[in-house]
């Protein structure tokens, strides 16, 4: 007598495990996303000098945000020293001499005017150093990355807004953010070739 067993081979866990679909990022996702990969371009074009000048002495000439008349004036001036430090360090460039030894100068429209060392340039060597429009875009560019990172300093804004209302809140909060975004897209799209007075000394250089 044969038995027959019907076997409707039904699997003992049906469950299906459940992936959540990738969120696609929009413009704006995607362009934050470009200035956090490029914060190391970014610090390569502002003086190291000048950001950490400022990084030091905003909370002592701010008094920790609660300015008087005084500390509202020196700390106006430290900004501006400073803002005025990028806008000027980006039209020096470096190179190095027959020892190896790094030499700085100012670009010129003939050349490569030399302030550090003994050391100068042939003419035709010195020429690939002369000043360039592009030069004046990468140095208001500087300022305006220098005007982010003062306004992401939450001192020098109570000191100069201790009690700003909701209007100038809400600009203070997205105006730095849209500076990153912009100028960094524009750094990447116009990236500079020198290596002056504060920023990082390459090989090549």
């Amino acid at each position: 007598m044969d038995i027959m067993v019907e076997n409707d081979e039904a699997p003992l866990l049906e469950q299906q495990t459940l992936v959540p679909e990738p969120i696609e990022k929009t413009l704006i996702q995607k362009a934050i996303t470009q200035t956090f990969q490029s914060t190391a371009h970014l610090a390569n074009l502002l003086p190291t000098g000048s950001v950490l000048a400022f990084q030091l002495l905003s909370p002592i000439f701010t008094n920790q945000g609660a300015c008087d008349p005084m500390t509202r004036g020196l700390t106006a001036a430290l900004v501006t020293l400073c803002g005025f430090s990028c806008f000027l360090l980006s039209f020096t460039d470096s190179f190095k001499d027959q020892n190896g030894n790094v030499c700085y100068g100012f670009a010129t429209v003939h050349g490569l005017c030399v302030i550090d060392g003994n050391s100068s340039l042939p003419p035709e060597l010195a020429a690939k150093y002369k000043l360039r429009v592009i030069d004046f875009v990468h140095a208001f560019m500087s300022v305006m990355v220098f005007a982010a990172v003062t306004l992401f300093d939450e001192d020098v804004v109570n000191c100069f807004y201790p009690s700003p209302s909701d209007e100038i809140q809400e600009l203070l909060t997205a105006l730095p953010v849209g500076f990153g975004v912009v100028f960094s897209m524009l750094f990447v799209v116009f990236p500079t070739k020198r290596h002056g007075i504060g920023f990082p000394v390459t090989t090549e250089s």
